[in-house]
């Protein structure tokens, strides 16, 4: 009982435990820094003003598959790039 308790849902998502725990460690670190982010912005609105937004932005789309696995590049070797609501901006 105790046993399924830990392992039913990272098996649903194709994870052991501990890649389970890695994945959701890594979203979970980004999310507080992001939500710091928007705290601070808050106070000081001059601050952070797309890190909230490009941070969900990207975990989204990692999380859709869309950006690849987490950590991947791009097939040119390179990090995704900025986008806004998912369309790529183009770099000069």
């Amino acid at each position: 009982m105790l046993k399924r308790l830990f392992v039913e849902h990272p098996q649903s998502v194709g994870e052991s435990y501990g890649e389970h725990f890695s994945v959701a460690s890594w979203y979970g670190v980004r999310m507080l820094g992001a939500g710091l982010a928007c705290m601070v912005h808050a106070l000081l609105p001059f601050l952070f003003l797309r890190t909230g937004s490009a941070t969900i932005e990207r975990l989204h789309g990692h999380m859709t598959g869309r950006l690849g696995p987490l950590g991947a590049s791009q097939p040119n070797g390179r990090s995704p790039g900025p986008s806004v609501g998912g369309v790529p901006i183009k770099e000069s």
